[in-house]
């Protein structure tokens, strides 16, 4: 890109052989035009104090040019935070007005059943259930199905399994059994925090069971006085399981989460729990 340059910064040219050598013109020469700011705040430092060199002060800008105008801190601090209350209000809105996660949804045509999981969650393969989901920053945060065997299982409602309560114990029980460590002085404590049934809108009957399971495990499993061996709490988390039958067949969404990140989410957890369907294949 060619460059420009004022004919003031040129340097001066030789004359050529015949010609007379031209000088400069006076009015191509910059002028310099010191201007004083004797009752401005420093506009050179822009710190805003009164400047110690105040009086007849040379400014680095040219005559051509335009100085900065001084602002009062008090006028300059009432713009900074009304466009920051604006923009915080502004920011808030949008939050109302879009979901805080988004979802997708999972279809088996085979097996049939289908649900909405967020879309941010990853599928794991040969974790041992019919499908895995699993959040790639919490890793204890997952959902997964389980299916009864289509040949030993004679399943017409989930109402077979007995009224919600019933349900609920077969439930804890089943957690307890996956959970079981040989570790030694590991301790379990459980409890079932609800159990509920809902008709959906596909009609059918579905039970929901929520429980909390506490791990607890000694800081020195082989210390020879009881003192020596303080159970401490190595994870405490929240399962939340909703059953359905179809096919002859029981089918359970399992939700797990720690519990401290139950309370955040609660909200996005119970809308995976609440789209469970299971379908004819």
């Amino acid at each position: 890109m060619a460059t420009v340059l004022e004919s003031s910064l040129l340097p001066p040219q030789r004359p050529l052989s015949g010609h007379r050598k031209t000088p400069f013109l006076p009015e191509l020469r910059p002028v310099p035009r010191p201007f004083t700011t004797p009752n401005l705040r420093c506009s050179i430092c822009c710190g805003g104090h009164e400047p110690s060199h105040r009086g007849n002060t040379t400014s680095r800008w040219p005559s051509w040019s335009k100085a900065p105008v001084s602002v009062p801190r008090r006028n300059a601090m009432a713009i900074m935070l009304s466009s920051f209350i604006f923009s915080q209000a502004g920011s808030y809105d949008n939050a109302l007005a879009q979901p805080s996660v988004l979802f997708r949804e999972y279809l088996d045509t085979f097996d049939g059943y289908s649900f909405k999981y967020p879309q941010n969650w990853i599928q794991v393969r040969g974790a041992g259930a019919d499908i895995f989901f699993r959040d790639p920053f919490v890793l204890d945060e997952n959902l997964s199905v389980e299916l009864s065997s289509p040949s030993s299982s004679r399943y017409k409602s989930v109402e077979d399994l007995g009224p919600p309560e019933n349900a609920g114990q077969k439930v804890l029980k089943q957690y307890l059994t996956e959970f079981m460590s040989t570790r030694l002085g590991v301790r379990r404590e459980s409890s079932i925090l609800s159990t509920s049934s809902r008709v959906a809108d596909d009609g059918r009957l579905y039970y929901q069971v929520e429980v909390n399971i506490k791990s607890y495990a000694n800081n020195n499993e082989l210390a020879v006085m009881p003192q020596d061996r303080i159970a401490r709490l190595e994870w405490d988390r929240r399962y939340l399981s909703v059953l359905g039958v179809e096919n002859n067949r029981l089918y359970e969404l399992r939700l797990q989460t720690p519990e401290n990140v139950f309370v955040e989410e609660e909200n996005d957890l119970r809308r995976v729990m609440d789209s469970f369907r299971v379908f004819m294949h």
